[in-house]
């Protein structure tokens, strides 16, 4: 048997993916991952004034909601040596920090767990044995047998109704799902909860932002007046608020996100020895505490590791035209220079160039250009970004609170610590990093507090808000540490307008194509080596490819060979 077992879209939401995954016998020889969408924002934006480019900017996805605002509006201040205010600075980490856990959640019990969890199973379980099962691992008050009954009676009614909705068109029953129907029924029961989670939490963003998703933002600060007697500024009653948001998000990620995850990954301990991609990974750094200009002060640390070295942590400048380089030879792009030239975002081109077959079709020519994402290389090197970057960028450079939470994982587990580099690592990291968000969440919103009791209420800069000040020609880059990895926007103002604007996003990184000298992206080297119980049902490309976070929510549909589906997967 030598056929390729094609899974297209897996989506990021706003945006297609496929994945094809060359088989040899029951493994998987080869895979390839193309987007199948092409963006364009960077051609949108020439030509108009640089503070409106978040607007547009943000838009490039519909599901982060801020990050490419933040990146935007940063890479406007550093082309302008703009500094923004203390108060500005902590409500941008909120804004941030309440992004990744809301994000993180979500991912995990809507877009991942349900690659673990059998939902159909759990209509066989025990309430009192699942009340039992949760009050051991955690003492969230919702674990009683009739709680339990309750979620149960739920999904049995969907299934009664032939109605299953949000669980429809799964591999219910395939083999390679472990847990007891306990298990499986306290982990639907958080899902169907954190539906209900999210829509609270969300609320901070509104509050600093006027609007989720979408939330506005402003070059030089952050468009939040604050007033604690005026009812349409910050005032003291959306403070308190606030802070009963951050309490939800904390309880929730301690009583119920970080027993599940270890109480899950305790049955999928194999899967720490699948899925390692490249051993490469890159971190930007983000959440500073004195200013983006002090590296020092930031929670996420910036830094690339290579080979798997944690005692070495190379230094990374997103200025410098020889370390990042985005590579289009597997691209539906050209560049003046050629297909074979790598070109720094400064020096950026979006040239359109679609020479692959008219969809639907059957296969990719993956000899040729096969995906409208680019590769993006550090230093000629492939490198993953996203939440294992950044826990393995903080270990090994000494963050305590993360040393001690990836220790106590590894040994809770009974795993090494290479278990890191896998499928189950980064479905853990980004759970021990929700963790640490969270708690820095109330570390900030103390010192935004204790900022406005001192009598500081500022939350702009207006210095150069006149573009007549600016210099005639300037270039930035504006950076950040996206839920989903590294994301950095740069921009070319000449006379007050936007020359050039390119942005090098997560998923670029992590999914983008073969490169000139033919090495695989993150996604398609984490894919390569996977045995497959079933390739109709193909399990198992779904939970490397979700460890990832690709934004998957609205289809998964898959065709064999012929182009025939074989099974329609919706997610709502």
């Amino acid at each position: 048997m030598n056929d390729r077992v094609v899974v297209d879209p897996i989506t990021r939401i706003e945006g297609h993916l496929r994945i094809e995954a060359q088989m040899d016998g029951d493994r998987i020889a080869q895979a390839y991952s193309s987007g199948t969408m092409v963006r364009g924002i960077e051609i949108i934006l020439r030509g108009r004034d640089p503070r409106d480019a978040w607007a547009f900017a943000q838009r490039i996805c519909g599901v982060c909601t801020l990050v490419h605002g933040i990146a935007s509006v940063r890479a406007v201040e550093d082309a302008l040596n703009y500094e923004i205010p203390k108060n500005a600075q902590l409500i941008r980490n909120l804004m941030i920090g309440a992004q990744y856990v809301h994000d993180h959640v979500m991912h995990f019990y809507h877009l991942h767990a349900l690659d673990w969890v059998d939902v159909v199973s759990a209509l066989s379980a025990d309430p009192a044995a699942t009340s039992a099962l949760a009050q051991s691992i955690s003492n969230y008050p919702k674990s009683s047998p009739g709680y339990f009954a309750d979620m149960q009676k739920k999904v049995k009614d969907f299934v009664e109704a032939g109605q299953l909705g949000i669980f429809a068109k799964a591999y219910w029953g395939h083999p390679a799902y472990k847990l007891p129907p306990e298990a499986n029924l306290m982990a639907v029961a958080h899902y169907l909860e954190a539906l209900a989670w999210q829509r609270d939490v969300a609320r901070l963003h509104t509050i600093f932002g006027g609007k989720n998703p979408h939330p506005h933002f402003l070059v030089g600060g952050v468009p939040s007046p604050i007033d604690l007697d005026s009812d349409s500024a910050i005032n003291s009653a959306r403070l308190a608020t606030v802070q009963s948001i951050i309490t939800q998000m904390r309880e929730f990620v301690d009583q119920v996100y970080v027993p599940d995850t270890l109480a899950i990954a305790s049955f999928y301990k194999d899967w720490g020895a699948q899925g390692e991609g490249v051993g490469n990974f890159l971190c930007y750094g983000d959440l500073p505490e004195n200013g983006i200009a002090d590296p020092s002060s930031y929670l996420f640390p910036r830094g690339a590791i290579l080979n798997r070295d944690l005692s070495t942590v190379h230094e990374v400048d997103l200025h410098d035209d020889s370390q990042i380089q985005e590579f289009v030879a597997h691209s539906w792009y050209d560049y003046e220079g050629g297909k074979e030239v790598g070109l720094h975002p400064y020096k950026g081109e979006t040239a359109l160039n679609y020479d692959g077959p008219t969809p639907p079709y059957d296969l990719l020519d993956v000899e040729k250009s096969y995906s409208w994402l680019k590769s993006p290389r550090w230093k000629g090197n492939v490198m993953e970004v996203g939440c294992l970057s950044r826990v393995l960028l903080m270990y090994a450079t000494g963050h305590e609170p993360t040393q001690e939470l990836v220790n106590y994982t590894l040994q809770t587990l009974d795993v090494p610590v290479e278990a890191l580099f896998s499928t189950l690592g980064r479905t853990a990291a980004r759970t021990l990093e929700t963790k640490i968000v969270a708690d820095n969440l109330q570390v900030w919103n103390d010192n935004l507090i204790a900022n406005i009791k001192s009598g500081d209420t500022k939350t702009h800069n207006e210095t150069l808000w006149d573009p007549s000040t600016w210099p005639r020609s300037c270039k930035g880059a504006g950076f950040m540490e996206a839920p989903r990895g590294g994301l950095a926007h740069w921009i070319v103002i000449e006379d007050g307008k936007i020359d050039n604007y390119q942005a090098v996003v997560p998923s670029t990184w992590n999914a983008g194509p073969r490169d000139a000298i033919g090495q695989a992206g993150p996604y398609e080297a984490a894919l390569a080596g996977h045995q497959m119980v079933d390739p109709e049902q193909p399990v198992e490309i779904l939970r490397t490819i979700h460890s990832f976070d690709p934004c998957i929510a609205c289809a998964v549909h898959v065709t064999d060979p012929d182009g025939e589906e074989l099974v329609n997967v919706k997610i709502r």
